[in-house]
This record gives C-alpha cells, sequence and structure tokens, in this order.
C-alpha cells in the first residue's frame, strides 16, 4: 500500500478542514449501564472515534467516558445521529442540542459528526432532518454533517433543499458479503467518505470457508482480518465489542497486510443485498 496504516490514520472530509480517525469503535446496543466502560476501554487501547446515536441511548456514557480520560476534546472524534423526528425542524435541533450536551457537557461542546440514521422515514422527514443538522452545523454544534443507509437517489435528493451537499460521510452496512457496491461507487465519485458498519458480520460468518483460511494465513482472527479489508478499502470500519479483549483485538490490525489475492478472495465473496444482516441501500427512489 502506498500509506503505511496505523491506528493513528486519520481522513479527510470533502470540503471541511477536519479529518476522521479511520478506526471507529461502534456502540450500537451497548446498553447504558456498560456503555460508558466499553467506550473508556477503546479510549484506553488507543481508538480515537466513539459512535452513538439517539436511538442507542447511550451518547452521555460516551461522553462520560471521553471527559473521565484525560484525553483533550480536539484528540476524540465524537459521532451521532437522529432517526425520529420531534415533530418539527426547531424541536429536532432541541433534541439535538440535548444530544450535543450530553455528549460533550463543556461549555461551548460540539460533536464532530451529525448524521441522519436512516432514510426509511420519507421523503419529508427527510428534508425536515437535513434542514435540523444544517441549523445545528450553523449554531456551531456540529462540526459535520452526513447521512447513513443513505443510497444514491437519497443523497441526490438533498440537492433540491440542502444548502450543504455533499454529506461528508455515508454509513452504511458494509462488509465482503455486502458491498453495496452502487452506492459505494457514487459515494466515492462523489468524494464521500463511506463508513462501514457490521464490519465484522456480527461474527455470523466466522466460519467463512475463504475466510477461515486467510485468517489461518495471517495468523489473525477472522475479525481482525475483516476489519483489515475494510481499512485497505479505504472505509472507516465502526467494529463494536463490550468485551475488553476483544475491543483491543479488534484493534490490533496494523502489523499486517493482505495481498492483493487475500484482497480479492474476500472483495469475491461479495452477495450483494441477499449478503446484507441489516439493511441493503435503495440506490433509486
Amino acid at each position: 500500500m502506498a500509506t503505511k496504516l496505523e491506528l493513528t490514520t486519520t481522513l479527510p472530509l470533502l470540503n471541511s478542514p477536519h479529518r476522521i480517525p479511520q478506526l471507529g469503535f461502534g456502540l450500537y446496543k451497548s446498553e447504558p449501564g456498560v456503555a460508558e466502560a466499553s467506550s473508556a476501554e477503546a479510549l484506553k487501547v488507543g481508538y480515537r472515534h466513539l459512535d452513538s446515536a439517539q436511538f442507542y441511548a447511550n451518547e452521555a456514557q460516551a461522553g462520560a467516558a471521553w471527559t473521565k480520560s484525560g484525553l483533550k476534546r480536539e484528540d476524540v472524534y465524537l459521532t451521532t445521529k437522529i432517526l425520529f423526528s420531534a415533530g418539527s425542524v426547531e424541536k429536532n435541533l432541541q433534541k439535538c442540542r440535548e444530544s450535543v450536551k450530553k455528549m460533550d457537557p463543556r461549555e461551548g461542546g460540539y460533536v464532530d459528526l451529525f448524521l441522519i440514521h436512516s432514510p426509511n422515514a420519507g421523503p419529508a422527514l427527510r428534508k425536515e432532518f437535513w434542514l435540523t443538522l444544517e441549523a445545528l452545523k450553523k449554531e456551531g454544534l456540529a462540526r459535520d454533517i452526513g447521512v447513513a443507509n443513505y443510497g444514491r437517489g437519497h443523497i441526490e435528493e438533498i440537492r433540491e433543499f440542502g444548502t450543504i451537499w455533499p454529506p461528508v460521510i455515508n454509513q452504511v452496512e458494509l462488509h465482503p458479503w455486502c458491498q453495496q457496491r452502487e452506492a459505494v461507487a457514487y459515494c466515492q465519485e462523489q468524494g464521500i467518505l463511506v463508513q462501514a458498519y457490521c464490519p465484522v458480520v456480527r461474527m455470523q460468518r466466522q466460519y467463512d470457508e475463504t475466510l477461515v483460511r486467510i485468517a489461518k494465513e495471517t495468523n489473525k482472527s477472522t475479525t481482525q482480518v475483516l476489519i483489515r479489508w475494510s481499512l485497505q478499502r479505504g472505509f472507516v470500519p465502526l467494529p463494536k465489542s463490550d468485551t475488553p479483549s476483544r475491543i483491543k483485538e479488534n484493534a490490533d490490525v496494523y502489523d499486517f497486510e493482505l495481498t492483493s489475492e487475500q484482497m480479492k478472495a474476500l472483495t469475491d465473496l461479495d452477495e450483494g443485498k441477499d449478503g446484507s444482516i441489516v439493511q441493503a441501500v435503495v440506490n433509486h427512489v
């Protein structure tokens, strides 16, 4: 590879002065009782990117973890998302202000990235959510804004009403069995960075013959191989775990490199939308 990947590797964001750590720590379904400890462990290991959401109900725990870590705010990248409407742009805006306060309780706090969690609410609410995030960014409470689970058509739709376009990020389910090729190619053409959730497929493919073979060849775990595949593809993987040993293992992916043959073998596993375990994007709306 042209550039050696490290745990400290960051990537640029389109039309933004800010950069994002390439490896993130996901907090999906991390219960409030354990989310703070898991986030704290991740930060201790060396992650600098915490990915939460209003829907996860653990924004405050992520915020508590970094504030107690001793790390400077500028050294931690915080993401959250809006999924449900409060009834209007102004009501959503207040809800999002509360999310920011949970994640960064300091005076003048902010989140680095605020996303629309899903396009499934329909065109009217997609517009409402985007205008909410634009207003939040204008207030300085979100440095950058983006989307999740969006296909080509959803992103193009933002041109009709947005003053900010394109979104800096599209976070989608992404792993060798569900590669979302059309959406990924479109995002890359537009300069939109692609984040990969479920990068280790929630362990549902750990016994896949090809994956197991490559894990043996590299003397790494199957999850480490999958995360490394995502990194080498230029994605931003968001592995999630509440087990300290796995949190550490998922970050230990920088002392090996998948060969071009191994990368191809994994890429050839694509099953399109049939390989999805959460949501394959819809590209034409």
